[in-house]
């Protein structure tokens, strides 16, 4: 029996992509863009980052080893769905415990397979990332291009995958205690702190500086998260009135928190940075690591100066600024994940670097 097409993929420009659906069977409006890492579906599936966003996959072959229960980042998957070229409903895997169809279907996120994922993703990257409605073949393309153009992308990601109230999760021999502000956080991040003694105090995104203080951590950890830095004011002031009194870390999100907070600006890229091939250079040894990245928006360089940040890695395919420091304040930041999950590890030594400034060794991240 031959399957009919049964999904359409419209962007605000007009294209038109056609499909089958899996997953759950609902109609979305959100943004689209790209992925280009070749395995870690299900991380990228349970990246609160992704929160609001279509995600195309530009690996063909997706759900072919399907889902494994320790491998989840979050315990609420909130990406805004799926496409990919070829979808496998049939997984080989000793560990897996259900199809990407069922997890979707669970978590009522649609998926799109059957795509040209190779010409849509030229079109992300020559168009840019912007809003894109999936739904039923019989939907009218014109009310559907009106709808899109009404439609207005929530700012609130943030607070929609942050912890609702505050969490421990305790290392088995501690070392130190670190803050960590949850702005949309991955387990892999706390799974890294854990394995190096840090007791991880997870804490709302809004959670206020005298509140941070009162924990008395001996580190603050500024996660990753989706959408627009800009729309965290509460997050960013919190970080300004923390900076200088404690060492502090931030990843992605976190990482453009913290260059805010010390008073440079952001921008948003043209279709950002997603997968695990990311090439990015360390200024001061000039070593190049390859890197797991998951961002819309980037630090301006040139805002940085007049502020005691100053820039520590680039990244060689665009140049944009990927890590900053400030020595003096014991502060440092990356736009990348150096806990990989998709990704290499090659970063992860940053983690270290982290625990080395609790111990007072300094920051030379």
């Amino acid at each position: 029996m031959v399957r009919k097409i049964d999904r359409k993929i419209i962007l605000e420009d007009g294209q038109e992509y056609y499909g089958y659906g899996f997953g759950a069977d609902k109609e979305t409006i959100c943004e689209i863009v790209f992925n280009t890492s070749m395995a870690g579906y299900q991380e990228i599936l349970s990246d609160p980052s992704y929160t609001y966003q279509a995600v195309v996959m530009t690996y063909p072959l997706i759900g072919n080893y399907g889902m494994a229960d320790d491998d989840y980042e979050t315990e609420h998957p909130s990406v805004g769905a799926m496409i990919v070229r070829e979808y496998n409903d049939h997984p080989s895997n000793f560990r897996s415990t259900a199809t990407l169809g069922e997890v979707m279907k669970r978590w009522e996120i649609p998926g799109v397979w059957g795509v040209d994922t190779r010409k849509l993703t030229r079109s992300i990257r020559d168009l840019g990332s912007r809003k894109v409605m999936i739904t039923g073949v019989e939907t009218e393309t014109g009310e559907a291009l009106k709808r899109l153009r009404e439609y207005e992308i929530p700012a609130d990601a943030v607070s929609k995958v942050s912890c609702p109230q505050v969490r421990v999760f305790p290392a088995e021999h501690e070392k130190f205690r670190v803050a960590a502000i949850d702005c949309g956080m991955k387990k892999s991040m706390i799974d890294s702190m854990n394995r190096r003694g840090l007791t991880v105090t997870v804490v709302p995104w809004n959670t206020t500086a005298e509140a941070i203080e009162d924990m008395r951590p001996d580190g603050i950890f500024v996660s990753n998260g989706p959408g627009d830095p800009a729309d965290v004011p509460q997050t960013i002031e919190t970080v300004r009135r923390l900076i200088g009194e404690y060492p502090m870390f931030g990843v992605c999100l976190g990482h453009q928190i913290i260059s805010l907070a010390c008073g440079a600006k952001t921008y948003k890229l043209k279709f950002g940075h997603r997968g695990g091939n990311h090439p990015v250079k360390d200024l001061a040894t000039g070593k190049i690591e390859i890197t797991s990245q998951n961002h819309s928006y980037a630090v301006d360089e040139k805002s940085l100066e007049g502020t005691r940040l100053v820039a520590t890695h680039i990244n060689l395919l665009d140049c944009t600024v990927e890590g900053v420091r400030c020595e003096a304040d014991r502060v440092f930041s990356v736009q990348y994940h150096p806990e990989s999950a998709p990704g290499p590890r090659d970063s992860e030594y940053l983690f270290d670097r982290f625990e080395a400034m609790m111990e007072g060794e300094g920051n030379d991240a």
